[in-house]
């Protein structure tokens, strides 16, 4: 049986992530899983998948006009189920640390309004 080959996440990838979650304050990745991504009260609302794609998770009305602005897709991390609140964000963006840091600060927010996941016994 052939080995499965790892995937290893770009490293300029992960230095833009962390430029961009660092950019927001208050913010810091964590690496818990494997990949990058950020969460608060058990919510991630970002992250970086071993395939080298961001996803942002936004509330449903900045959700649309994102996919529509960037003519971008829902996020599916590979691998992984199709994320729905999620949406990819292009490279070209990525390269933008202020466009795509304000698309993180909505995250933020949004995940703030969330109610905390129960801690784990």
């Amino acid at each position: 049986m052939a080995k499965k080959e790892k995937k290893i996440i770009p490293p300029e990838k992960i230095a833009l992530y962390e430029k961009v979650v660092q950019s927001v304050p208050g913010l810091e990745t964590l690496n818990s899983f494997g990949f990058p991504y950020t969460s608060l009260n058990g919510h991630m609302f970002s992250l970086l998948s071993k395939s080298g794609y961001v996803g942002i998770r936004l509330p449903k009305e900045e959700r649309e006009a994102f996919l529509e602005k960037y003519d971008s897709t829902l996020y599916q991390p590979e691998p992984g189920p199709l994320l729905k609140e999620y949406v990819t964000v292009p490279d070209a963006l990525l390269n933008d640390t202020a466009a795509t840091a304000e698309y993180l600060r909505m995250a933020y927010e949004h995940v703030k309004t969330l109610k905390p996941k129960p801690k784990k016994k």
